[in-house]
């Protein structure tokens, strides 16, 4: 388990250098020709894929993060009985708790 996470958390701080190095948005560029268009929507495309990859893969690695740490202790909170009724006055029921 211990290298699992380390493995995800190397693929992680890999992608995050990678995101850094190469900008995440496209260049506008004034196609010429329809293929030009097609093909920067298709980059687009792709990279947005690519961010939302990264994102899953990282809330990923944070959910596994959570789970490996010790769980808290629940507070020790009495729980006392319901001393409470109901009461109809004219069309409203009301609830009284003492």
């Amino acid at each position: 388990m211990l290298r699992h996470t380390q493995a995800v958390l190397a693929g992680a701080v890999l992608m995050a250098a990678v995101s850094q190095v190469a900008p995440s948005y496209a260049q506008i560029v004034i196609p010429t020709n329809r293929n030009a268009l097609v093909q920067q929507n298709e980059l687009q495309q792709l990279q947005n894929r690519l961010q939302r990859q990264q994102y899953q893969q990282q809330q990923q690695l944070y959910r596994e993060l959570d789970r490996q740490s010790a769980p808290k202790p629940r507070p020790d909170v009495p729980v006392y009985g319901n001393t409470c009724r109901m009461e109809a006055v004219g069309n409203t029921i009301s609830r009284v708790c003492r």
